[in-house]
């Protein structure tokens, strides 16, 4: 598993788990119970993503990095 989509976790007291998202894939959230978990969730939420993408022909944005929402 390797990608360069940027991936921010932080806490969520509404929810208490750590929450991971992936900004630039729409609606790509995920929890964990800790920051790894939430983390190895969101890169196999991109995984999945990526490759469903791909069989519907959907268009896939190229990863920005994290200069592209400060």
């Amino acid at each position: 598993m390797s990608t360069k989509y940027e991936i921010v976790v932080y806490w969520s007291e509404a929810d208490g788990c750590f929450l991971a998202e992936v900004p630039e894939l729409p609606k790509l959230i995920t929890d964990g119970t800790t920051r790894v978990q939430a983390l190895q969730n969101a890169e196999a939420m991109i995984d999945s993503y990526l490759q469903a993408a791909n069989a519907a022909g959907w268009a896939v944005p190229e990863p920005c990095g994290r200069l592209a929402f400060a």
